[in-house]
């Protein structure tokens, strides 16, 4: 069986920026990440890459920023009034998590801030950026009637919620948020 729309695919990967020695984010020895291929779960240049391979195949594969997580954008940066920050021990650099306006969570980061505004950015931390994966294929099933309704993988870790991401924060070691 190969990896191919509407099938569950589970993955161990090992995400590097090139140049930089740190791995970024692994999931290897753990808990494969699950998704179903084909409806937008994973980043559309990994997605891509995995298409047709097969169970235990391995691959080094390089995303470039466009299909990974998009070119950098400066009008993502925003300045807010400091007292929507209170409670909050403000860092530069540190991850806040809020709610969109669609109800979906956001994620900023920290750029600056002073007594009167914080300086916050919109953009995910690895936008801009080429990846470099290397990833195998763990596993391949048929999607079960109820994973293909709800476009929703039924795994233990996540119990089916919430969308699967290489580089995320959560879960299954790419997470799901």
């Amino acid at each position: 069986m190969t990896a191919a729309n509407d099938k569950v695919v589970g993955i161990e990967y090992e995400l590097r920026v090139p140049g930089e020695d740190q791995v970024i984010d692994s999931n290897v020895g753990q808990q494969p990440l699950e998704f179903l291929f084909g409806r937008g779960q994973i980043i559309p240049g990994l997605e891509k890459q995995l298409e047709g391979m097969q169970e235990g195949e391995k691959k080094e594969v390089t995303v470039t920023a466009e299909e990974g997580y998009g070119e950098y954008n400066e009008e993502a940066i925003q300045s807010l009034p400091r007292e929507q920050f209170q409670g909050i021990d403000l860092t530069e650099g540190m991850t806040l998590y809020g709610q969109g306006q669609n109800g979906e969570t956001v994620q900023v980061v920290v750029k600056s801030f002073d007594d009167e505004q914080v300086t916050i950015d919109h953009n995910h931390p690895l936008a801009g950026k080429e990846l470099n994966f290397a990833v195998t294929v763990a596993a391949i099933r048929e999607a079960t009637p109820e994973e293909l309704e709800s476009g929703q993988v039924a795994s233990e870790c996540c119990g089916g919620e919430g969308d699967h991401e290489p580089g995320g924060e959560g879960c299954c070691g790419g997470g799901c948020h």
